[in-house]
């Protein structure tokens, strides 16, 4: 167990703590992302700067740049800077076609949520449908950089972080659905770079497109580009023999060997957390998570007066051997929360570190949480702040989900 000091403020001082603390945790060179920074004032900046008016009609734009009606709040979203009954209530009052299509993402975000806190490690294979790998998974030939197509949306990918919804379709689709590689090493590769990689979100969109989770996969082809992003096909080294000019063929799905059970949740409370705040003994210590590292984390504003702690949990580091960026982006957010709290940072085990301490904590819908929750025994659990509380209805498909749960917020 190593006991870290509080990064300062700025990109060049958290790029020197993860390179001298973390730095074997990470596949790359230390850097940071080029368009996102870690924190709440970066958070609630891109929030107030976010009008949805002409989202339902961009919102799938890739270039030119300008022309991208997607939202890039996600990376706040997925480390609780930003929660989702705060965005759904921003965009309250915008053009009625933009906000109802804003908030259709927004829960499908919450039934990423609810797919996996429910599910937890059975998503590493297709919950319906399996897909068989025919090739051996390589970066370079799954995503042939000569096409402009690949190599422009890989290099943003790598460098800041982020995609938008549509690139990230292509790169899923052309992994699996045309080169047939494993989708799990595919999104495995996102999950390394993506600033907001969950293994929620991240691997419910690998399994929609590629058909083990759903009824059909995404087919990607040169139509896409050129509807949402033409300037690249202009610029292709191989835009006279592209590679995807024509539609991929279907992948050859079949059902799942090991189908999981999508109708009903046996297990509850386990996968929703508590409706209330349930105490046990008083508190000493607030415990953050990942999952919940804004200034609003409940468990946080009700105990401000005392010691804040956060643990880069290494064992589980350095098997995901994620990029730089992602831990670049957490230390900012944690330099900032040193600012206006007692911080403590480690680098160890959480169980290990917070045995002997009467922790307050929030409630995170991950099944490591929950593992960890249970060793730890916190003195006070706080309420997960869900859109939509979930049901043990069905989470066969969005569209099932929906009908199951209601909108609290």
């Amino acid at each position: 167990m190593s006991l870290l000091p509080t990064p300062d403020i700025g990109r060049a001082a958290a790029e020197a703590f993860v390179a001298a603390y973390l730095g074997h945790l990470v596949c790359d060179d230390v850097a940071g992302s080029v368009e996102f920074r870690g924190g709440q004032r970066g958070a609630n900046t891109a929030l107030a700067a976010f009008d949805v008016s002409g989202y339902a009609r961009n919102r799938s734009e890739v270039l030119p740049v300008a022309r991208r009606g997607a939202s890039a709040l996600s990376p706040y979203i997925r480390h609780g800077l930003l929660t989702l009954p705060q965005v759904w209530q921003h965009v309250a009052g915008g053009p009625e076609r933009d906000v109802k299509k804003f908030r259709d993402e927004l829960l499908w975000q919450e039934f990423a949520r609810h797919w996996y806190s429910r599910l937890g490690a059975k998503t590493r294979n297709g919950v319906r449908n399996a897909l068989p790998p025919t090739t051996a998974s390589d970066v370079t030939t799954g995503w042939d950089r000569r096409m402009a197509c690949m190599d422009n949306t890989i290099g943003e990918l790598t460098t800041d972080g982020w995609l938008v919804n549509q690139t990230r379709m292509w790169l899923s689709s052309h992994w699996s659905v045309r080169n047939g590689m494993a989708w799990q090493d595919g999104e495995d590769y996102f999950f390394q770079h993506l600033l907001d990689g969950s293994r929620a979100a991240n691997r419910l969109g690998w399994q929609w497109s590629t058909g083990v989770g759903s009824s059909q996969h995404y087919g990607f082809s040169r139509y896409q580009v050129e509807k949402r992003a033409k300037v690249l096909c202009n610029m292709c080294e191989v835009e006279q023999w592209c590679p995807i000019k024509d539609w991929p063929a279907n992948p050859p799905l079949s059902p799942a060997a090991q189908p999981v059970e999508l109708r009903r949740d046996p297990h509850g409370i386990r996968t929703s957390g508590p409706k209330h705040i349930v105490q046990t003994r008083p508190v000493d210590t607030v415990w953050l998570t990942a999952e919940s590292l804004g200034l609003a984390d409940s468990a946080l504003r009700a105990h401000a007066e005392l010691p804040v702690v956060f643990v880069f949990d290494e064992a589980l580091l350095s098997g995901l051997q994620l990029s730089s960026k992602r831990l670049v982006y957490l230390t900012e957010t944690l330099a900032e929360l040193g600012e206006t709290h007692q911080l403590e940072l480690h680098l160890g085990d959480p169980v290990e570190v917070l045995k002997d301490r009467a922790v307050a904590v929030t409630f995170a819908p991950v099944p490591g949480f929950r593992r960890r929750a249970e060793a730890v025994v916190p003195a006070e659990t706080h309420p997960w702040p869900w859109l939509a509380r979930p049901s043990n209805g069905s989470i066969s498909s969005f569209s099932a989900w929906r009908k199951s749960v209601k909108v609290i917020r």
